[in-house]
């Protein structure tokens, strides 16, 4: 079965299946059905803060696309926050295939959509969807913003799971995105908790990401984790734009350990962005370096021996990692929190240099690899 393109109602492209008749002379194409509605690349991210958007995301990946602006794909959720769900497709037009067919693009499952194969399915079921349609997917429907111009600081991390708890035991979980939000400098946190994924806004700066005038970065659990990562190894990391729709390329999993010169555009499925020397790119990369007043991470040097101070209390400790953004003043803590609670009250949330429990000295490099084998990845 092949397709074409047919021209529509109000100058849209409507896509059609259809059959060769090879015993008519001379053949002549039978059994069309409209399969679909051709879509023009979407835009870049400015163009979502008017239009609404759900922030999409999937473990395991090599590469991202994390908004979605589409009406027709948002009305299809079926609730405003889901996890490990399938979701619709959502297909742009992505220029062609190298035999010079129309080749498309989901958006929503990062995979290319127009051979045979697609087209049969979507003659046989009446839509079009790619063939990762099934792939499990998380998504959050309008996240919560987080206006960065408009607090005196605001802090965001990866949350990962604890390292180490006083029960032994340490439930394992996805990554989330943690935020702190003060409206005074160095005052009580307004906010203080985890998102499944959020929106960071800020007033564009000219050439941050290029010549695309972006006012906001969605943050993804897999983004942030990869990124975390990169800058607790000290990898060097880049942000360029798509050649093509002028997206911010986002590189996860094995291309985010690998710097390359051809890259593949999550936000139109072209691949027409090569870069002079191999890179990897993280939108997270710009934001950070420009929302980070005091890029300092200093070791500090306060002690907690719980086996002395607190040996029945219930705690769980943590490596603490660099943070995504962070608009403070002053320098971010390197070291071992901790989160410590006697009689039900929490009475220690504390970063330490030293911690001693069971009569040993914690190594926090230890403990960072054992939040990461605690965080579920695929």
């Amino acid at each position: 079965m092949e397709y074409e393109r047919v021209p529509g109602q109000a100058g849209q492209i409507e896509l059609w299946a259809y059959q060769w008749d090879v015993s008519s002379k001379p053949p002549v194409k039978i059994d069309r059905i409209r399969i679909g509605t051709e879509q023009p690349p979407p835009p870049p991210a400015p163009v979502y803060q008017q239009l609404g958007a759900a922030v999409t995301w999937s473990y395991g990946r090599t590469l991202g696309d994390i908004a979605t602006a589409n009406p027709d794909t948002i009305r299809a959720f079926p609730a405003g926050f889901g996890q490990n769900v399938t979701i619709g497709c959502e297909i742009v037009s992505a220029g062609k295939f190298r035999n010079g067919s129309p080749r498309y693009w989901c958006r929503t499952h990062q995979k290319h959509w127009g051979v045979r194969a697609d087209v049969a399915d979507a003659a046989r079921n009446g839509v079009m969807r790619c063939a990762q349609q099934s792939q499990p997917m998380w998504y959050v429907v309008n996240p919560t913003t987080i206006a960065l111009d408009e607090h005196a600081e605001v802090g965001v991390w990866c949350s990962m799971p604890a390292a180490l708890t006083s029960s032994g035991m340490v439930q394992r979980r996805y990554p989330r995105i943690h935020v702190h939000v003060r409206d005074e400098v160095n005052g009580g946190k307004v906010i203080d908790q985890d998102f499944d994924a959020l929106t960071l806004s800020f007033q564009p700066v000219p050439g941050l990401f290029g010549g695309t005038p972006i006012d906001r970065v969605h943050v993804t659990p897999p983004a942030a984790k990869e990124f975390v990562l990169s800058l607790e190894a000290g990898k060097s990391m880049s942000c360029f734009n798509c050649h093509d729709c002028g997206s911010p390329h986002l590189d996860l999993g094995g291309f985010s350990n690998s710097p390359h010169r051809k890259h593949l555009c999550g936000n139109c499925g072209r691949d027409n962005t090569w870069t002079s020397t191999p890179s990897i790119s993280n939108p997270l990369k710009p934001l950070h370096d420009q929302f980070s007043g005091a890029w300092q991470y200093v070791d500090v040097d306060r002690v907690l021996n719980i086996d002395r101070d607190y040996p029945d209390a219930h705690f769980a400790l943590w490596a603490s990692t660099p943070a995504l953004v962070w608009t403070a003043a002053r320098p971010q803590e390197r070291g071992i929190h901790v989160h410590l609670a006697k009689d039900g009250e929490r009475v220690v949330d504390e970063t330490f240099g030293t911690v001693i429990y069971q009569g040993r000295t914690l190594n926090r490099d230890q403990l960072l690899a054992r939040m990461i084998e605690n965080t579920c990845s695929i």
